[in-house]
C-alpha cells in the first residue's frame, strides 16, 4: 500500500512539476511598426486591434488578415489606454485630462474632466468590471509640472451612474491596471518603485487589503512598470523595463521575455478564450506572442 501511494504521489509530482515547466511565452513577433509611441491595445467587436500612439494623437485600427493600420481616431485626446464596456462602447484615457466614450459617430465625449474641481493629471490605464464600473489610473506622465492641479497621483473608479470616486492615493506613479478572473481582485503597478499591489475588492467597488504582489523593477531607459493582463487560470503578465514577466497567482516569476524596446501595454486576440496569443504594443511596434500553457 506504501508502495501504491508513493508512486502515485510521485506521478502527481511529475505531472504538476512537467505541467510548470511547460508554460512557456515564445519570442515576440513584430506584426507592425513605424509608429511614434503605442499604448492602450484593445480588441473591439468587430474583430479589430484598436490602440494608441500617444505623441502622434492618434488612435489606429489594424485587421489581422491585413497588411497595415489605418487611423481610427484622428484627434484622441493624446490618448493612453482603451478598454471596452460590457456594451461595447470604447473608453479612452486621454492624457489631455480626461476619460471620454467614442459616440457611434466616431467623435469623443468626456465622462470626467476634473476631481473636486482640479484637472486631472494625466488618465493612463483603465480597467472596465463587468457591471460597467470604471477603474483607472492618474500619473503625472503626461502633464507638465507647473499645469499640475492634483498634489497627488490617483486610482479612480467611475459607477455606473457617472459618479467619480477616489478610490486609493498612495502610488508616485500609478501606471497598469486590471482585474483577477473572477473580479475579486485589483491589481495595480507604480512605475516609480517596480512594484505590482494587489487589492481586494469591495461589492460597493472600494479597495481594501492592500499587498506587494511582485516588483518588476524601477524605472529604466526601458520605462518603468506599466501594462497588466490575467489569463483566465488567475496568471498575471506585465510590462516593464525587463520585458514581459510571467507571474502565477501567488506572485511567483513562470517566464519572461526581454524586448529589443520599450514595452507598455498587451492585451489577449479577440475572440481567444483560451488565452494563447498575447499582443503587446511597444515603443515604436505592435508584437504578437504565443502563450504555451
Amino acid at each position: 500500500m506504501k508502495n501504491i501511494l508513493l508512486g502515485l504521489f510521485l506521478t502527481t509530482l511529475i505531472i504538476s512539476c512537467d505541467k510548470e515547466i511547460k508554460f512557456k511565452i515564445s519570442e515576440p513577433e513584430k506584426v507592425l511598426s513605424g509608429f511614434q509611441f503605442t499604448e492602450g491595445p484593445n480588441w473591439i467587436e468587430d474583430g479589430t486591434l484598436i490602440f494608441s500612439d500617444i505623441p502622434a494623437n492618434k488612435v489606429y485600427k489594424w485587421n489581422p488578415d491585413s497588411t497595415g493600420a489605418e487611423i481610427f481616431l484622428d484627434s484622441s485626446g493624446n490618448s493612453n489606454g482603451i478598454e471596452s464596456m460590457p456594451d461595447g462602447t470604447i473608453i479612452l484615457a486621454q492624457h489631455s485630462g480626461r476619460v471620454s466614450r467614442v459616440l457611434e459617430s466616431n467623435e469623443l465625449e468626456a465622462i470626467i474632466t476634473e476631481y473636486q474641481g482640479k484637472r486631472f493629471n494625466s488618465p493612463n490605464d483603465l480597467a472596465i468590471r463587468s457591471d460597467g464600473t470604471i477603474y483607472f489610473t492618474d500619473p503625472p506622465f503626461g502633464v507638465a509640472e507647473e499645469d499640475r492641479e492634483l498634489s497627488f497621483a490617483g486610482v479612480f473608479l467611475i459607477n455606473k451612474a457617472g459618479e467619480l470616486k477616489l478610490v486609493y492615493d498612495g502610488f508616485s506613479s500609478p501606471n497598469g491596471i486590471t482585474f483577477s478572473p473572477d473580479e475579486s481582485q485589483l491589481y495595480v503597478s507604480d512605475s516609480e518603485t517596480g512594484n505590482i499591489m494587489s487589492f481586494e475588492m469591495l461589492a460597493s467597488g472600494d479597495l481594501t487589503i492592500e499587498q506587494l504582489f511582485a516588483n518588476v523593477g524601477a524605472v529604466t531607459d526601458n520605462g518603468g512598470a506599466d501594462g497588466l493582463i490575467t489569463d483566465a487560470d488567475g496568471r498575471l503578465y506585465t510590462t516593464g523595463p525587463n520585458g514581459l514577466i510571467v507571474f502565477d497567482k501567488k506572485g511567483t516569476k513562470l517566464d519572461q521575455v526581454q524586448f529589443n524596446e520599450q514595452i507598455t501595454n498587451l492585451e489577449w486576440k479577440n475572440g481567444d478564450n483560451l488565452n494563447e496569443i498575447l499582443y503587446v504594443t511597444a515603443a515604436t511596434s505592435v508584437y504578437e506572442i504565443n502563450v504555451n500553457k
